[in-house]
């Protein structure tokens, strides 16, 4: 969902900005670049705070900076360009789709509520639905298992390392979104797109 359906990570920079400065601890956009995209909030609290955050301190502090998220950018929900018209394509050649976030469930809702989504996924995974986060393939297996599809016959859309890694361990094809990295930040991908303007559906079922 982040860096793919919509551009969030700015609006998720500026959280954590927020929410460490509160604590005193003023990480740079190349740390976040590094430590933060794509990756799951007990990672990032983690390298941040220097040791092991998880449990009811993981959970207190996620919410905490969830929900500076979702007040930053309640009103700046905003599709990366095109999208929209692909999913509809896909849509309305009957195929699948699922949306398989690290984010928790209270972001998906704000997302897929203000575009619609929710009626147009077959499947809809938050972080809340994995005992393991990306890297790992947990999110992306569940999703084929709740599709019906198998694994080889699933295509995934990502923008971060962690991510392209959990869909190509998951045996998945994947097309690179250039939302927040480059080519050469992550891993090899079947497909590299800026946006899905232009993007026809042909081009992507010619990966299989």
């Amino acid at each position: 969902m982040d860096g793919v359906i919509c551009h969030t990570n700015p609006f998720h920079s500026q959280a954590f900005i927020s929410f460490f400065a509160k604590r005193n601890i003023y990480p740079t956009e190349a740390e976040f670049a590094d430590h933060m995209y794509g990756k799951s909030n007990s990672y990032i609290m983690s390298h941040f705070f220097g040791r092991k955050i998880t449990g009811e301190e993981l959970l207190q502090l996620e919410n905490e900076k969830e929900s500076l998220f979702r007040e930053i950018y309640a009103d700046k929900v905003n599709p990366i360009t095109g999208y929209m018209e692909f999913l509809d394509q896909i849509k309305s050649n009957k195929l699948l789709t699922g949306v398989a976030t690290s984010a928790p469930l209270a972001n998906l809702e704000l997302i897929a509520g203000k575009l619609s989504l929710l009626d147009k996924m077959e499947s809809v995974l938050a972080s809340e639905d994995v005992s393991k986060h990306k890297p790992d393939p947990e999110v992306y297996l569940k999703s084929a298992d709740n599709l019906k599809v198998s694994p080889d016959n699933c295509l995934v859309f990502e923008d971060s390392f962690s991510g392209v890694s959990a869909a190509l361990n998951a045996g998945m094809k994947v097309v690179g979104v250039l939302s927040s990295h480059t080519k050469e930040e992550l891993p090899p991908c079947d497909l590299y797109i800026n946006d899905y303007q232009n993007l026809e559906l042909e081009t992507v079922l010619n990966l299989f």
